[in-house]
């Protein structure tokens, strides 16, 4: 079973290096590919052990479209390769429940379809959290999590299948009867949130990318980074903790089910509620 990983990034260092630590860690570091968006040294030097390919970031015209045509062309290439490609971005780790799989080679084994979902979270920093240490694993230090519809994204793929908005683009004939497939103890952890230091710094750039006229660029979270934060924070204090075990369930019972098919874009893709079901991470994560 031959597995790699592939991420796209712009200075968010913090991000990255959480990335690439973790999918070393599981995959190997000569398995793991990191598209610099613009030169940038630094990039090498937070992962030593990537093939790291270097793009021009002169021209952010129609952004997410054209990142994401490329990053397709990019994961089809190592498909060739690789049994699966997992794709997420630097401030995205994929979780999997220690109960269920050995590793990502057991996980993979067991699946019989081309794209994978996984269970989406918010992780976020509050106010009694501690400030993290240079280095330290982002999943030894915050607990406290939203489910969410919007990050249960498609993450995995092989036999040519891309990405596009959080889920899988096919041909049109191919949405409506095309698998939606979430495995159960697989999660989507998005880590935006849970350092708020890191996430000041990377409001700038963001606004760079969704401020360019036309249209195929990022959506209001990249527009007013501010008010997206506030919003989640937001959410995060006012909804009450419940118990993994009760959380869970009830989030997967809602998210993993009645996926959105868009013909005319030719995607499928995981609802995206408003997060409703607030939760603490079992210690499990913190190894995982």
């Amino acid at each position: 079973m031959k597995i790699c990983a592939i991420t796209m990034v712009y200075r968010d260092y913090w991000a990255l290096d959480q990335w690439y630590t973790h999918f070393s860690r599981h995959l190997g570091a000569e398995n793991l590919f990191v598209v610099a968006h613009g030169a940038d040294p630094e990039i090498a030097r937070v992962c030593p052990g990537a093939s790291v390919i270097t793009i021009p970031r002169e021209d952010l015209s129609n952004f997410d479209n054209r990142r994401g045509d490329m990053l397709n062309a990019f994961q089809n290439g190592l498909n060739q390769i690789y049994d699966w490609v997992i794709r997420t971005d630097a401030d995205e780790l994929i979780c999997l429940d220690p109960a269920r799989y050995r590793d990502f080679a057991d996980f993979f084994t067991q699946q019989d379809t081309n794209a994978l979902f996984a269970l989406g979270l918010n992780l976020g920093e509050t106010a009694s959290d501690a400030t993290l240490a240079e280095g330290q694993p982002v999943l030894s230090a915050r607990r406290s999590a939203l489910f969410t519809g919007n990050y249960s994204k498609a993450w995995a793929v092989r036999n040519r299948v891309g990405m596009k908005l959080h889920g899988v683009q096919l041909r049109p004939a191919r949405v409506a009867r095309f698998p939606f497939v979430m495995p159960r103890g697989a999660y989507l952890v998005h880590l935006k949130y849970a350092n708020a230091t890191e996430l000041a710094k990377s409001a700038q750039h963001r606004r760079e990318v969704a401020d360019q006229p036309g249209t195929g660029n990022p959506g209001p979270a990249w527009l007013n980074p501010g008010t997206d934060a506030r919003r989640f924070f937001k959410q995060l204090e006012a909804l009450p903790e419940l118990p993994w075990e009760e959380a869970e369930p009830r989030a997967y019972a809602d998210i993993s089910v009645e996926p959105v098919r868009e013909e005319q874009r030719g995607v499928v893709r995981a609802r995206r509620d408003t997060p409703r079901i607030r939760t603490r991470l079992p210690d499990w994560f913190s190894g995982a």
